[in-house]
């Protein structure tokens, strides 16, 4: 990816996760919670927006890649699935077509870089399918991502 499409690229992340707009809710946020993402919040951010990319292509395994490939992986969402095999495997499961997937639209992205090699991401899913698909979905999750030498890395994800 070119150097200006990347930058073009990170400036809709930021503008699109920190507007003054409220996607949710349709309410404009006040000013003093309107700030400036720095680099590693961005680069954390990215990794969300790669997912739903990936997702939305149906792209089981791309979506994925984004998790540490580590046998500590933590998966929760109602059970606690181990391991980064596991997880793909679970997936796969889950979602076996397209249209079982939907479309996943994240927002709310609220990341935070707690130190060089560890950040969180607070946000909002929602993932949009017909009824026989297994209807709509909305919920709220929180991952913590290490930063590896493939870059940042979710270890811990907990979807509700």
């Amino acid at each position: 990816m070119s150097l200006r499409r990347f930058a073009f690229f990170c400036l809709l992340a930021s503008l699109s996760t920190f507007s003054g707009v409220s996607a949710a809710r349709g309410q404009e946020k006040p000013p003093d919670q309107l700030r400036v993402l720095s680099r590693e919040e961005l680069d954390v951010v990215k990794v969300l927006t790669q997912q739903e990319r990936a997702w939305n292509q149906a792209n089981i395994e791309a979506y994925i890649s984004a998790y540490k490939n580590s046998p500590d992986t933590l998966f929760m969402a109602g059970s606690i699935n181990r391991g980064y095999a596991q997880i793909m495997e679970d997936y796969k499961h889950n979602y076996p077509t397209r249209e079982s997937m939907g479309t996943l639209t994240f927002s709310d992205l609220e990341p935070h870089v707690i130190d060089d090699k560890v950040a969180v991401v607070l946000g909002k899913y929602h993932v949009d399918r017909s009824k026989k698909a297994g209807g709509s979905a909305d919920g709220v999750f929180s991952c913590v991502l290490e930063k590896t030498d493939q870059g940042w890395k979710i270890v811990l994800s907990h979807t509700t």
